[in-house]
């Protein structure tokens, strides 16, 4: 029972598609279930790498894990949550659609400011916040 990730490439929404067998798969025409666009990529889905609790919790407080970090700039904010993520192993997938779609944004240059007006469901339903209590700064 294959499930599937894939991006809108006219919302930029990120959707996962669960299907009953690899050939019902192969058949379907995914659609968006934002915009409801069949104009959709699928990705390669992340690979899970068993690692102890004590294994990971050492990897992320290895201070070279900052080298490199340009707090000022969306791309290298994503390459850090990023790797922060893969650190994190295969919780980071409850994360959600909308962190995706957010580090995509800033993987595409756009700033946490822009980020946090256009998706304003991330910071709790449009309250006014800065980017940091939303995690990108």
């Amino acid at each position: 029972m294959p499930i599937y990730e894939y991006v809108c490439l006219d919302c930029k929404r990120r959707f996962s598609l669960f299907f009953q067998t690899f050939s019902a798969a192969e058949e379907a025409t995914p659609v968006c279930p934002r915009c409801g666009s069949s104009n959709v990529r699928k990705l390669v889905s992340r690979v899970s790498v068993m690692q102890s609790e004590e294994s990971r919790l050492e990897n992320l407080a290895d201070p070279s894990n900052l080298a490199g970090l340009d707090e000022n700039d969306p791309k290298s904010l994503a390459r850090w949550m990023k790797k922060m993520t893969q650190e994190m192993g295969e919780d980071a997938g409850d994360l959600g659609d909308d962190f995706h779609e957010a580090l995509d944004r800033l993987e595409a240059g756009q700033s946490p400011e822009e980020i946090e007006k256009e998706m304003p469901e991330l910071a709790g339903g449009g309250e006014d916040v800065g980017a940091g209590d939303i995690g990108l700064d």
